[in-house]
């Protein structure tokens, strides 16, 4: 539990206690929800939360989409509650706030703390009635946000990719734990979609395919990259803060498509779900490649075990697409997406998992999964250190297909060995004030 909700409860007490006296003189009526009656959760219960970042992604997040596996979404959520929406786009900030307050007023009449709307996402940071924030902003600010947020005390979701660069990345990780806060990457696949993932990854490591020999990944590699870009400025409308917009980005004039921006190369913006489920199946959380190559203009590696993990789809199988992978072996082989769990031969997959088998761990809801490890404080499914390396898989393709020859990678020291060419791209020149 966390120690911000603790000291909640004993100010509530405080203040509680302060005012008996009056509350005996006059009769006053407090709502069941206040009190935590009726199957309701009291205030000082809730997990205080802003969300950073409202555009599709967030705003999914926040009132529900097809990523959150939950009607309404946070909002909705008993043991929830938003008190702050942040976005540098006014229109964005101002409509999912009074969404949540609407909802709200509907929920528990005027006895509510009001959700408030932030430009500057270090407002939302500063307060200390927050618990935990929900970062959902364009990639470029994922790592730096997070960092922040966890020394400013605050439990952090943030999606993916967790970072755009492995320097970053290493930040962000030493930040979390530093600070000691929670952390979940948003790469939902090993808690949703009817746990097909985990399924399939308990398989791979039981041996069911014999001796694992190599993953077809179906998406590349990806990086960060900034095109050049000159020209006249014109002003920014009032309604957008263009400069926290670019944040540690190079500046570039504005040009009115706020949002629409693709900063990367190879596979930056969907590629670290296909990585985190070859990661995962692999046993492979705590280290990463050792090899780097290409192979028909994808990128490549090799781990120490000697399993070969190619950027493309397995010749011929359909299942792997969206978001999964091919896993070959000795004995067979295993596809799985977000849709489709399947083998050759068949009976691989279909034969349950036996109790002596490997069992990983269990979580079929992911935003459930991060609220209740900010109450325990254990760790999430996908904590900054699985973050941090299956971001680094992904990023990794990224500094290969740039360079165009093979690599050594140290995956303990997270370098490249005697390589300054290559070492240079593990991080990028950031605009002041947002050296993390």
């Amino acid at each position: 539990m966390s120690t911000r909700n603790i000291i909640g409860r004993r100010k509530f007490l405080r203040q509680t206690g302060a005012a008996l006296g009056a509350a005996l003189a006059v009769p006053t009526f407090i709502p069941a929800s206040a009190l935590g009656r009726g199957g309701a959760i009291a205030p000082s219960e809730r997990i205080t939360m802003g969300f950073i970042g409202v555009g599709g992604q967030g705003t999914g997040h926040l009132l529900g989409g097809a990523w959150t596996y939950l009607t309404g979404g946070y909002t909705a959520r008993k043991d929830v509650q938003v008190l702050a929406t942040c976005d540098v786009r006014r229109e964005r900030r101002e409509f999912t706030c009074q969404k949540v307050n609407d909802h709200y007023r509907e929920v528990y009449g005027e006895k509510f703390t009001p959700c408030k709307t932030y430009t500057d996402f270090r407002q939302v940071l500063d307060r200390a009635d927050i618990d935990a924030v929900l970062i959902a902003t364009p990639a470029h600010w994922h790592a730096t946000m997070a960092a922040m947020a966890a020394q400013a005390g605050k439990d952090i979701y943030c999606e993916k990719p967790s970072a755009v660069t492995i320097g970053e990345s290493q930040q962000m990780l030493a930040a979390v734990q530093r600070y000691g806060r929670v952390y979940q990457a948003g790469t939902q696949q090993r808690s949703e979609y009817g746990g097909k993932f985990r399924t399939a990854c308990e398989f791979i490591r039981s041996g069911r395919i014999g001796k694992l020999q190599s993953i077809y990944a179906y998406r590349d590699g990806g990086g960060i990259f900034w095109p050049p870009r000159f020209g006249p400025s014109r002003p920014a409308p009032d309604s957008v803060d263009w400069d926290l917009y670019l944040g540690p980005m190079p500046w570039f004039p504005y040009d009115g498509n706020v949002g629409a921006h693709r900063f990367d190369i190879g596979e930056l913006n969907w590629g670290q779900h296909h990585y985190d489920i070859v990661q995962w199946a692999a046993d492979a959380d705590n280290t990463g490649p050792v090899e780097l190559f290409m192979e028909e203009d994808r990128s490549c590696y090799k781990y120490a075990s000697g399993v070969v993990v190619y950027g493309k789809p397995y010749p011929g199988e359909p299942v792997g697409g969206d978001g999964g992978a091919c896993f070959v072996g000795t004995g067979g082989r295993i596809a799985v997406d977000r849709d489709n769990l399947v083998s050759d031969p068949p009976d691989i997959v279909q034969e349950p998992l036996r109790p002596n088998e490997v069992h990983l761990y269990h979580s079929n809801s992911h935003s459930g999964n991060f609220l209740e490890c900010v109450r325990t404080r254990q760790p999430t499914i996908c904590p900054a250190e699985v973050a941090l390396r299956s971001s680094s898989a992904l990023l990794l393709g990224g500094v290969v297909k740039q360079l165009k020859r093979p690599l050594k990678w140290d995956p303990a020291a997270q370098r490249f060995p005697d390589d300054d060419e290559a070492n240079r791209l593990l991080s990028f020149g950031r605009r002041p004030p947002w050296n993390v």
